[in-house]
């Protein structure tokens, strides 16, 4: 008799044509037996008189977009199999599969694409196994066609054949179509539509003439324009209501990207990567200022549908604007009588699919970091993947915090991080939260009557309130900062590695008895997962007049950091120029009326860019800090200020710092260079607390996360320092460190002692 194995195999491996591989295999191998779609994976029963060759082919030679993350095999008895089948799926256990990202059309099609002789010529839901949707058309698990939004879409004969056909590459494709069977596209502008094979080339003309066009992609729709005509740039922002956040674009190819930014080799790979995102790079062209007013960054991104490929090869213009098609702070539309509702006035015109959509997924974003890939906004082409094995076995679900906020649902053990959702203050991000809760747990099939489900610490975030009105069997609360560490953690399965955890961010809901609702930003801690974190030091404490508008005002956070500085000249004077608020913060402070302590870095950096200029109102998270680091990359380096770290009262002391920037601002001395010192000095002095605080402690690893350490000058800073030192340095690498980590690190929290 032959052996015979059972395997299942983990990971993303539904979507992305692992049984016809499997299958092909086989065949090449002389294995008999089947492989099928189970719950948690793909399920393979194997005989042959040796299979040695196969199995390790298997780990070795899986399809591009295939992602393993365990291999079981079990010695099972032979059952006379004559040959090697793909069987129907089974789903009956609840599912733990981890569903494929989206894919980028692949070579092959987007060959036929552009092939007169190919039946599936200019049709812009060509697709294979390859390539194509996945996570935007998924209704339920295991992925099989009935459970995608292609259902109403019987397939042809021609695409029948394909589709059973074990050698071809569209075999259990399941978004296959073709111009026969298939869904199209079609142009609506005004009372006038153009349908198949008009509506593409019409666009196209409209991108040139100046219209902004709302193109339906694979989440949700884009508002493109053309990129290199400023009055259609304008008008765009404008309708928009975007006042200065950059807008993202689109190149034709590689050759017109590298001409439109510097791109190192990481970045370049990055961006034509299977996840294909925006990539941020210093910007090196000519485009209009409203592109990305005051930012010497863009963000470029290549073409990822047949439809974007068909635009440009249709004459529409090598660089389009392609943004997400809202309004300011809504979530994309992705329905399509959503978008002719809320896009109108908007979009001159709009290039409708036929196809819906699942979930609206918008564009990740990344850049190549000194410490490698960082992501910033984590979305198309890398969600929903699990990004951590945690050691828990009853359903969790972690709502994240209100800013940036993602979903996490943990599996079996599996941490699913959802795509990037938004504000949740926003009523349509917060109904968008809402969906995407209903939409992971459903179809991961969860039992409300076992699940933890873990929140923010916060009283009055929206998810908290949400999370509590859950019929959970538990809920937990957890502190902020502390799961910006653990998620780090979580990342690399190191749940009772002892580190100290440096989290620098904007805001978070302090949680000590001295500290009940102030607002923490700069926290050091000690400790690991399970055995629970110490905060151990902070920034020096200041004041925060008028709490959250002070994060959308930098003079307002300067008047509460700079109270503690004495002889302060007159800032409403030149060369600082502070508007009327400052004095009315000041007021605030003086009254002691609705002015809340506070230790965040982000505040930090709102008062080194308002003493250094930046004293209007921030129209987007983050922009004045965004504004200070540019500032900065126009100087050489410079002696750093300085941040002395108070060991006896265990904290990072900003005043020395504060005093130099005012006098050297008043001196009249160069903004750049006091930017760059700011930098220098806050790195050096970062340093300084984690080199006394580890020594104290006995630690050797050094986990960085919150949003502050999306500054790539000051992680830069920090790293040369510590590069001296023997202490490890772990950061974010599957989810960003800013808020959206947030879901991940408190599932994290949930790991018992």
């Amino acid at each position: 008799m032959p052996e015979a194995r059972f395997l299942r195999i983990r990971g993303v491996v539904q979507g992305v044509g692992f049984r016809p591989f499997v299958f092909r295999l086989a065949a090449a191998h002389g294995i008999t037996g089947w492989v099928r779609n189970g719950a948690e994976g793909v399920e393979i029963h194997a005989e042959a008189d040796a299979l040695e060759d196969f199995v390790r082919a298997l780990q070795a030679e899986t399809p591009p977009a295939a992602r393993i993350a365990s291999f079981e095999m079990t010695a099972v008895p032979a059952l006379g199999c004559e040959r090697f089948e793909i069987l129907e799926s089974t789903g009956e256990e609840h599912p733990t599969v981890r569903i494929s990202p989206d894919l980028p059309i692949c070579a092959a099609c987007l060959a036929e694409l552009f092939d007169p002789g190919d039946r599936r010529y200019g049709y812009p839901y060509i697709n294979c196994t390859d390539c194509g949707p996945r996570y935007t058309i998924v209704l339920g698990l295991p992925y099989d066609r009935p459970r995608t939004t292609m259902q109403p879409w019987p397939l042809c004969a021609d695409c029948a054949r394909e589709y059973g056909d074990p050698l071809d590459r569209r075999f259990h494709a399941q978004p296959v179509a073709c111009p026969a069977c298939g869904p199209e596209y079609f142009l609506q502008m005004g009372e006038e539509r153009w349908g198949s094979g008009e509506a593409i080339p019409q666009a196209a003309r409209l991108l040139r003439e100046g219209h902004i066009v709302a193109v339906k992609g694979l989440g949700g729709y884009h508002l493109a324009a053309d990129a290199r005509n400023g009055d259609a740039v304008a008008a765009l922002r404008e309708r928009k209501v975007r006042k200065e956040k950059p807008f993202a674009v689109m190149a034709k190819d590689l050759g017109v990207a590298r001409d439109l930014i510097d791109l190192t080799p990481e970045a370049e790979e990055l961006l034509a990567g299977i996840a294909r995102p925006i990539v941020l790079a210093p910007c090196r062209a000519d485009l209009p200022s409203g592109i990305a007013p005051d930012n010497p960054d863009l963000g470029v991104m290549l073409p990822y549908t047949p439809v974007h490929h068909l635009l440009f090869a249709a004459g529409a213009p090598d660089v389009l604007v392609m943004t997400s098609a809202n309004r300011s702070n809504e979530p994309l539309a992705y329905r399509d009588e959503e978008a002719f509702e809320r896009l109108a006035g908007i979009a001159d015109a709009f290039l409708v699919g036929e196809r819906p959509i699942a979930r609206r997924v918008d564009d990740s974003v990344v850049r190549a970091g000194c410490l490698g890939p960082a992501v910033l906004r984590r979305a198309r082409g890398l969600a929903p993947g699990a990004v951590a094995k945690l050691p828990l076995t009853r359903p969790v679900l972690a709502v994240g915090a209100d800013l940036k906020n993602t979903v996490t649902l943990v599996v079996e053990g599996e941490a699913f991080v959802s795509q990037h959702i938004g504000d949740l203050q926003q009523y349509e991000a917060f109904q968008a939260f809402q969906e995407t809760v209903r939409d992971l747990t459903a179809m991961y099939e969860v039992d409300w009557d076992q699940t933890l489900v873990m929140h923010d610490l916060h009283p009055q975030y929206a998810s908290t309130t949400y999370a509590l009105g859950l019929p959970a069997a538990e809920t937990r609360a957890v502190q902020h900062h502390r799961a910006h560490i653990a998620c780090v953690l979580a990342e690399r399965g190191a749940f009772d590695e002892r580190v100290l955890g440096v989290a620098y961010d904007g805001t978070g809901y302090g949680d000590g008895d001295d500290d009940k609702g102030s607002i923490w930003g700069g926290e050091f801690f000690v400790g690991s997962i399970r055995g629970g974190f110490e905060r151990v030091a902070h920034l020096r404490g200041a004041l925060l007049p008028g709490g959250d508008a002070a994060a959308r005002h930098p003079v307002q956070s300067a008047a509460g950091f700079l109270a503690q500085i004495e002889g302060l000249p007159d800032l409403t004077a030149p060369p600082f120029g502070f508007p009327p608020r400052y004095l009315q913060a000041r007021e605030l402070i003086a009254k002691n009326v609705r002015t809340f302590p506070t230790t965040s870095v982000g505040r930090l950096f709102d008062t080194a860019a308002a003493l250094l200029g930046f004293t209007r109102e921030v129209t987007f998270e983050g922009q004045a800090a965004i504004w200070l680091e540019h500032l900065a990359r126009t100087a050489q380096a410079e002696d750093p200020l300085l941040f002395p770290f108070d060991a006896e009262n265990r904290e990072l002391d900003f005043r020395p710092a504060l005093t130099e920037l005012v006098e050297a601002r008043r001196r009249g001395e160069d903004r750049s260079t006091l930017a760059r010192a700011f930098h220098r000095g806050l790195a050096r002095g970062l340093v300084e607390a984690i080199l006394t605080l580890t020594g104290i402690h006995g630690l050797e690893t050094v986990v960085l996360s919150g949003g502050v350490f999306q500054n790539e000058m000051l992680l830069g800073d920090l790293t040369r320092e510590l590069a001296k030192t023997p202490l490890r340095l772990w950061t974010n690498r599957e989810v960003p460190p800013n808020d959206e980590g947030i879901s991940l690190g408190q599932a994290a929290m949930a790991v018992e002692p």
